[in-house]
């Protein structure tokens, strides 16, 4: 029996979810009564705060319209159908994803705009979205394609499997020491002839990335995008002259989560045919404490909209010892919470017995991490002849914040929703 992705069930076995209930469905989780700090569930467990996740939703959703593009949020951040459904009710025109697997879950929310913002060349994947769009009317799925190599893989498998429909692509435009892409304008109008000669693809558009240009400096990211956009405006608008597009409508696609208001107005290029400009940012939907909180300074400050996005996503974890002077070890660690990036920030704590969370003092922090321990570590003056009470005791509850939410996520497969009250009112689970 297929599972249904949109309200599956959970049950213990899923780090968070409380010790002694009985197996429930998603949509009955918010009936429980649970409450974060009332002990309702086992620690470390992360949340997400649904007054700031719907104002995320809203805040995108009508920048993308005010600027004149779609959206199609990059479904790798929260793999969540739940998540997904949201998104998609908000607005968004689809759904973007890395990979065929990730595909089959965008679809399963209800997406019927697919793009992968990836090469795909392998045959299994190929075939797998073909049997999607036999089984879904009117699902369209765009991939990408840079090079006559990744061409040759998709008309070979073409050539033995003969489907009856050739697939849409993008022709991606790529940067030196970058990921994927065309890295010179020759090399992207000789793929583009040949797409237009090829049995198995249609060439549809044009996109790029600009995100792993993106340094925080705005007159510097400025020149990157703007440098970035030029190549691909003139590579589209070479194609178009040459009539190389195999589509009533060019989409052209950027768009990550650092820099993304500095693409937006750079995505239609002056063409002989419609263009739909598709913006793929996905870490906006929880935000975070962390990196992407320091580059949406400079998308305010170049906006004036002041404060657009809020952090969603925390972690709540449990002092389990204070060993020494100084020191607290939480229950939590690399397995529970994000830490490419940096480590995570202190931002609340609540006593064993409280419900009310206080602020945590800003020169808390956390110094290291194990797989399932957290240091937290705060001031202590050495001089002192009797070291001063310990602010955290066994059993009080602290809260972090992050950075880089897409690594937060797949180390979870259930989120409680919460509101401000810590109460759970709904839950979300992932796919990775």
């Amino acid at each position: 029996m297929p599972i249904n992705l949109l309200n599956p069930q959970l049950s213990a076995i899923h780090k968070g979810f409380p010790h002694q209930s009985p197996p429930l469905y998603v949509d009955e989780v918010g009936r429980q009564g649970w409450n974060v700090l009332r002990g309702d569930l086992p620690f470390p467990v992360a949340v997400i705060r649904q007054q700031a996740l719907a104002a995320n939703l809203r805040w995108m959703q009508a920048f993308a319209r005010g600027q004149g593009v779609e959206l199609a949020p990059h479904g790798k951040t929260t793999m969540s159908p739940q998540l997904f459904k949201r998104q998609l009710d908000a607005g968004a025109w689809g759904m973007t994803v890395a990979n065929v697997t990730q595909l089959q879950t965008a679809v399963a929310a209800g997406a019927q705009n697919c793009l992968i913002a990836n090469q795909v060349f392998a045959a299994n994947d190929l075939a797998q979205i073909h049997r999607l769009k036999r089984d879904h009317s009117g699902l369209r799925i765009v991939f990408l394609v840079d090079s006559l190599a990744q061409l040759d893989c998709i008309e070979h498998w073409h050539a033995q499997a003969k489907p009856r429909d050739t697939l849409e692509a993008l022709l991606e435009i790529g940067v030196a020491g970058g990921r994927t892409g065309c890295r010179g304008h020759a090399e992207a109008m000789q793929l583009a002839a040949r797409m237009k000669s090829s049995p198995a693809v249609r060439l549809v558009g044009l996109e790029c990335y600009e995100g792993l240009g993106a340094t925080g400096n705005s007159e510097a990211d400025q020149t990157y995008t703007a440098a970035l956009m030029q190549r691909l405006h003139t590579a589209a608008q070479a194609c178009d002259r040459l009539g190389l597009f195999e589509a009533d409508e060019v989409l052209v696609s950027a768009g990550g989560s650092g820099i993304f208001d500095l693409v937006a107005s750079h995505m239609k290029p002056a063409l002989s045919r419609p263009v739909r400009a598709v913006l793929r940012s996905g870490c906006y939907v929880t935000h975070d404490q962390g990196s992407y909180k320091r580059l949406f300074s400079g998308v305010s400050e170049r906006l004036g909209c002041g404060d657009g996005l809020h952090a969603a996503l925390e972690v709540w974890a449990a002092v389990q010892s204070v060993p020494e002077p100084g020191l607290a070890i939480l229950t939590v660690g690399k397995r529970d919470i994000s830490y490419d990036q940096e480590m995570p920030t202190v931002l609340r704590y609540s006593p064993m017995q409280g419900r009310q969370p206080l602020a945590a003092p800003p020169a808390w922090r956390i110094a290291a991490m194990n797989d399932q321990h957290a240091y937290l570590r705060w001031p202590v003056d050495a001089s002192a002849p009797v070291p001063a009470p310990a602010p955290l005791h066994v059993g009080d509850r602290v809260c972090l914040g992050i950075s880089h939410p897409c690594t937060t996520f797949d180390k979870w497969r259930w989120m409680p929703l919460v509101d401000e009250d810590c109460n759970v009112i709904d839950a979300i689970t992932t796919c990775f």
